[in-house]
């Protein structure tokens, strides 16, 4: 992926023409299908209709109204639902190297990938996203988001952190290369609760939506106890939290502080500090979990990524770490889903191939969740996590029209979210049968 080739261009000109040319249409359009997923009571409406003009749904159920000259567009046996939401991407990310992209490529061209990664996963249905840091190209993801915007580029629903923020000598720094070089981390260094707000300032300056920290890390497994260094004190973490809430980043506003945890005690200090979501969790207290439940705090599973990493590891022996982590996490899972800790679905798309992650909710599946609660966490959930409740996850009157056609029936088979056929956002086409 060093080179981007004249079909990309050719193909990203393509899309945003198209969808231009049809966010201008003014007439109202009528989505017909043979079935419609209703999201919050877990059940199949047959058959669907969702009733759009402009970017919003005026109407969905079994049957709408066909206002003189509405456009029907009939999709045939497939099932019509919401949009679906990624809530742990890296659009600047890519399969390979993840260390050396950040190293061997440009920020323009690595901007460049993130615009066609964002293209690849609105085709694959997810129609909004939250992207947790661009590996080293700072605030880049906000030309990206802004561009998604303003229509110049096809792209998902955006929540966009610069780059995430850790300590130096962190999780994300440039350990094990020739200190005299001083390879940068790939996150922005914050070694105490004062650097902390000055990073987050600038961040917020750049056009972060909200704020990505590194809580924990290296892990490792020694015998059957799970370890992963910490990084921030629960006083440290509670001023990010409240740096967020001063600007209006609240935990359920889509702009609060989401932390990188993998397992104790960092984990914990995070939800004592009060933060958005713990992503990755593999690890959880019996009290951590207690508070999550309690203040609605999510936890962001990423099962997707560990999957791909072990069955790409460099050696069996790397291989043989990654599926025992990913045993214990699905294990673990089960645990968290007794305590009631609320969940939301992100899968950390990026190191693997953008336009693939709906596996992650096929892997929920397979690890104990029901598919019913699955696509509440994605979608109801998600959209909370978003700070956009009210506005997507649903085929609701007065929501985004984000719609998605699918060649079956989620709810008994969740492995149909991989075969999307017709993308909507915003009452835009982007893909049709």
């Amino acid at each position: 992926m060093k080179t981007l080739t004249a079909g990309f261009f050719l193909a990203l000109a393509m899309s945003s023409a198209s969808a231009q040319q049809t966010s201008t249409a003014k007439h109202p359009i009528v989505l017909h299908a043979a079935h419609m997923l209703d999201v919050a009571g877990g059940r199949i409406i047959s058959p669907g209709e969702v009733l759009v003009e402009g970017d919003r749904i005026l109407a969905a159920g079994s049957s709408v109204e066909h206002p003189a000259g509405a456009e029907v567009i009939d999709l045939g046996s497939t099932t019509l639902m919401p949009g679906l939401i990624d809530a742990h991407v890296h659009l600047f990310l890519h399969p390979g190297a993840e260390d050396l992209q950040t190293v061997e490529e440009s920020i323009p061209q690595r901007t460049l990938m993130a615009a066609e990664a964002a293209r690849l996963d609105l085709l694959a249905g997810f129609t909004a996203e939250r992207d947790m840091g661009t590996e080293g190209a700072g605030c880049a993801d906000v030309a990206v988001r802004d561009a998604i915007n303003s229509g110049l580029i096809p792209g998902p629903r955006m929540r966009v952190s610069c780059n995430a923020i850790d300590i130096l000598g962190g999780h994300e720094d440039a350990i094990g290369y020739n200190p005299a070089q001083h390879v940068l981390s790939n996150a922005d260094y914050a070694n105490s609760a004062e650097e902390l707000v000055r990073v987050m300032r600038e961040q917020r300056k750049g056009g972060a939506d909200f704020t990505k920290i590194y809580e924990t890390g290296k892990d490792s497994i020694e015998g059957n106890r799970f370890i992963t260094p910490y990084q921030y004190t629960t006083e440290q973490l509670a001023v990010a939290v409240r740096e967020a809430e001063r600007t209006g980043g609240d935990r359920n506003s889509g702009r609060g502080v989401a932390v990188h945890a993998t397992g104790e005690p960092g984990a914990g200090f995070a939800v004592a500090a009060g933060v958005s979501s713990v992503d990755h969790a593999y690890v959880l207290s019996e009290s951590t979990m207690k508070a999550m439940r309690e203040k609605g705090i999510f936890a962001v599973p990423t099962f997707a990524i560990g999957e791909y990493f072990a069955g790409h590891a460099a050696t069996p022996e790397r291989a043989s770490q990654l599926k025992a982590e990913q045993a214990l996490h699905a294990a673990e899972f089960k645990k968290q889903m007794a305590a009631s800790v609320p969940f939301a679905v992100g899968s950390d798309v990026g190191p693997f191939p953008h336009g693939t992650q709906a596996r992650e909710m096929e892997l929920m599946v397979q690890f104990g969740m029901k598919p019913e609660d699955v696509l509440r966490a994605d979608l109801l959930n998600g959209a909370k996590l978003l700070g956009w409740p009210g506005q997507i996850g649903e085929l609701k009157q007065g929501y985004f029209a984000d719609v998605i056609a699918v060649q079956g029936n989620p709810l008994e088979d969740i492995s149909v979210l991989r075969k999307v056929s017709f993308v909507m956002k915003g009452g835009v086409v982007y893909r049709r049968p």
